[in-house]
């Protein structure tokens, strides 16, 4: 199995923008336990017990789109809470970036997105139960980290996102045709 993800979420995502002295923040949620179905037939769920945050604390940066080449921001400060994956992040004083800032702000971009690693899955096979709860078939990541966030355009969940509720399914087809794309990049290095 793959070691490098993507997910995007939007649950929330975007929680409080601000703009003191010059400096453009915004506080998030990156992550959540929810399972996530993968296209290549599996559901994904992150135990936040076991992320290791020290990379993204460290040297986080923030994406546009996850292109690498679209560095518009740093990670200032990760944490978990109530299992969900939590940052504030401050966006970088260029053009482009302060033009992703002011969408943000705005409420044109809601999406968020992780990219992370996972170093140790538990496999729990159909009609079983992890010690935890979570009821198969799925693979839960018990150990990975996260290594930047992404504001994006369209996260890959059409049915989740500041302002959407769950019966908004009318994007829901395509979220399996760009899980597809981002696999394709992550597996290219593009």
């Amino acid at each position: 199995m793959d070691k490098n993800f993507v997910r995007e979420i939007a649950i929330n995502g975007i929680r409080q923008v601000s703009s003191e002295d010059d400096t453009k923040t915004i506080e998030l949620s990156f992550s959540s336990e929810e399972p996530y179905q993968r296209w290549y037939d599996h559901t994904e769920i992150l135990d936040h017990k076991g992320v290791q945050l020290d990379r993204l604390n460290d040297i986080g940066v923030v994406l546009y789109n996850h292109n690498r080449d679209k560095v518009i921001g740093k990670v200032k400060k990760a944490w978990v809470e109530e299992n969900r994956g939590l940052a504030v992040i401050e966006l970088d004083d260029d053009e482009f970036s302060t033009e992703i800032y002011k969408k943000v702000e705005s409420g044109t971009l809601k999406g968020v997105s992780v990219g992370y690693s996972i170093d140790t899955w538990e496999e729990v096979k159909a009609g079983k139960e992890s010690t935890d709860g979570f009821a198969g078939p799925c693979y839960i990541a018990r150990k990975w980290t996260p290594y930047e966030i992404s504001i994006v355009s369209i996260p890959a969940d059409g049915t989740v996102g500041v302002g959407r509720s769950e019966d908004d399914t009318d994007n829901a087809d395509l979220s399996i045709y760009e899980n597809i794309v981002q696999f394709n990049k992550n597996k290219l290095g593009v």
